[in-house]
């Protein structure tokens, strides 16, 4: 059962720490500077077990504007907030900063908590308390139920208990599905066990001796043990406040802010496809491209919004948007971010992210509105078959599209299925079941008809074009799998001929004007003559010079295509009536003798040496012999 995670939100020296101090007996605070300055700098971490039989898990944020990033990536794990106001200055700066974080994190359930209560009269309480909940009206939080306290002399702290105790047992304690992922808050060296990181789990589960691979960097690591709330465990799970001890890894090759997850569930990725709220505190409209501050779990990266149908935002807008990182990060779809400005620093935004490692888009498309209601749908068979479609002529492997959608497991193969069986995608290797659009296959069809169609008007002699020649003028790095596939089909469809490593159309025909039909005349009886002593090529270019050597060559060509040449090496061309009798002579030959050798060859033949090392060598290529040392044998099939 997933553990629920409370989180506390509010101004800085509002009572955050103090609160969770008088709730749990924990002292967050860890830093000397926290300490001696008195506020909070870093994340602080408790629990509090509840009267439910749960176990509540704590995030201490810090309220002062400098340490806005550090609330962020507390609040990115948070499924309940306590929302902090001190009863003796009510709303402040970082309250509205943090609310507002809080909203575009999508967090849904918490309550309102006005501490310092016992430094404030009555009057002046009652006064605040109608603020505050004006300032909630509309939000998630304006039903949110309200407890004045004061953790100096503990009044109001069983009431908070208590009503913690009432939103917890009321949660979902369904499990995220997917693999294990926990957003790195803090790393550390401890000495006899090496380096540790520290975070919230927010999907799936772990166990000691498994593997975790860090995003983007995609270093791993073997887990040697994992505690939750300092208490040793074999096991991680959603909602967890975790401390993960990993094998083989230095501290200095992890930083706060990469994303740990099972090995291949995350890909980095430069670009986001998201929604984006700018805020309508804001004063001045976004402009396209301005740069940002991006708060996707524990990470701060520098980036840009580019607005997809518009120049700038106004406040309080929405827009489809690309976000342009400048360092890579691992997501899934349904993720929340937070922007920040670049300077000075303040909240101006935030969302949802639709999709983790998008292609790049170009403004004012179209197709880009389409692609968007997709993703906003959120229909799984449409969405598969979207990533398919614009991953082209690649395609994508189950495991690939897992990625991409955040779903996994059955769920994927049973989202496929609708696509696959109407065929508006195609399975194309099943090993790695990559899958490519039936559009995207359709076209690439219709390209191979029309480059084979214009080179055979363009090469009327020649009997079609190479394998590598054709896959190479289809696209650059098509992969070979999905060529060959693709070749297969289109021949099954009698749409093509594969004669061994040429590819031509069916209803192609080699077609002769007359003069090169004087010549293949010519050359048939020429070879028909020569029989098993033909001439080389070079003293056949000799022997027809009138015609241009270009000319001589598709004529040898046309004519083995034709089965009336057979050419045996570089150099030499055979009539091949001529080879038939040979060959018919040979094996009678080894049906009676057994073996043959050159001597003996050339005895059988009356050839010399020239043409029998060739002819020998040939017959073994076409499987009529082996050879055995200097000596042929009849292959076994040829005694069947």
């Amino acid at each position: 059962m997933r553990e629920i995670i409370l989180g506390t939100a509010g101004h800085v020296d509002h009572g955050k720490t103090s609160l969770i101090r008088a709730l749990t007996g924990i002292e967050t605070d860890r830093l000397k500077e926290e300490k001696e300055r008195g506020i909070t700098i870093e994340l602080g971490f408790a629990y509090l077990d509840l009267p439910c039989g749960h176990r509540l898990g704590i995030v201490d944020v810090p309220g002062h504007e400098k340490f806005v990033k550090n609330m962020v990536a507390g609040a990115s794990g948070m499924d309940l907030v306590a929302f902090i106001i001190a009863a003796d200055e009510g709303i402040m700066p970082q309250s509205r900063e943090h609310f507002a974080i809080c909203r575009l994190l999508g967090i849904e359930r918490g309550l309102i908590i006005i501490t310092k209560k016992d430094m404030v009269e009555p009057d002046w309480l009652e006064l605040v308390t109608d603020d505050v909940r004006t300032f909630f009206a509309g939000s998630f939080l304006e039903d949110a139920p309200m407890v004045s306290v004061s953790s100096t002399t503990g009044e109001g702290i069983e009431e908070v208990r208590n009503i913690l105790d009432q939103l917890v047992a009321a949660s979902d304690f369904s499990e995220p599905s997917g693999p294990f992922r926990i957003p790195v808050d803090r790393v550390f060296s401890m000495k006899g066990f090496g380096t540790v990181i520290t975070g919230t789990a927010i999907s799936g589960r772990i166990k000691t001796g498994e593997d975790l691979m860090f995003c983007p960097s995609r270093i791993s690591g073997k887990i040697r043990g994992i505690q939750v709330h300092n208490k040793d465990t074999q096991e991680a799970e959603a909602g967890h406040r975790t401390a993960i001890n990993l094998q083989g890894l230095e501290k200095e090759s992890i930083s706060r802010g990469e994303m740990a997850a099972a090995v291949d569930c995350l890909q980095p990725s430069y670009l986001l496809d998201a929604r984006f709220l700018f805020l309508d505190s804001n004063k001045k409209p976004y402009k396209n491209r301005a740069r940002v501050r991006i708060h996707i779990g524990t990470a701060e990266i520098m980036g840009r919004i580019v607005l997809l149908a518009d120049e700038e935002l106004a406040p309080g807008s929405e827009a489809n948007v690309q976000i342009l990182l400048e360092e890579q990060i691992g997501c899934w779809p349904g993720d929340k971010y937070v922007v920040r400005s670049y300077s000075p620093i303040h909240t101006i935004g935030g969302g949802v992210i639709f999709n983790g490692s998008p292609r790049k888009r170009k403004r004012f498309r179209e197709e880009n509105k389409h692609i968007f209601q997709t993703y906003r749908k959120n229909i799984p068979e449409d969405l598969a078959q979207l990533h398919i479609t614009e991953s082209g002529y690649n395609g994508l492997t189950l495991d690939r599209l897992s990625v991409k959608m955040g779903i996994f497991g059955k769920r994927i193969k049973k989202f496929v299925q609708l696509p696959l069986s109407s065929r508006n995608i195609i399975l194309i290797e099943q090993d790695k079941q990559r899958m490519v659009s039936s559009a995207v296959y359709e076209k690439l069809g219709l390209k191979l008809s029309s480059v084979l169609t214009v080179y055979h008007q363009e090469n009327p002699l020649k009997a079609g074009l190479s394998k590598e020649e054709l896959r190479s003028r289809l696209y650059r790095g098509l992969d070979q799998r999905l060529f060959q596939f693709l070749l297969n089909d289109l021949q099954k469809k009698g749409l093509i001929v594969q004669d061994q490593a040429l590819i031509r159309m069916a209803d192609h025909q080699v077609s002769l004007k007359d003069e090169e039909k004087t010549l293949r005349r010519e050359l048939e009886s020429f070879y028909k003559q020569a029989e098993l002593s033909p001439p080389t090529l070079k003293e056949v270019m000799v022997k027809f010079s009138r015609y241009p050597h270009h000319l001589l060559k598709e004529v040898l060509a046309v004519m083995m295509v034709e089965d009336q040449l057979v050419k045996i090496s570089e150099d030499l061309y055979f009539y091949k009536p001529a080879l038939g009798n040979l060959k018919d002579k040979l094996v009678s030959f080894l049906v009676k003798e057994s073996e043959i050798d050159m001597p003996a060859f050339k005895d059988l033949t009356g050839l010399s040496r020239k043409f029998s090392i060739p002819l020998l060598e040939y017959f073994d290529k076409m499987k009529v012999t082996m050879r055995v040392g200097d000596k042929r044998i009849l292959r076994e099939k040829q005694n069947q």
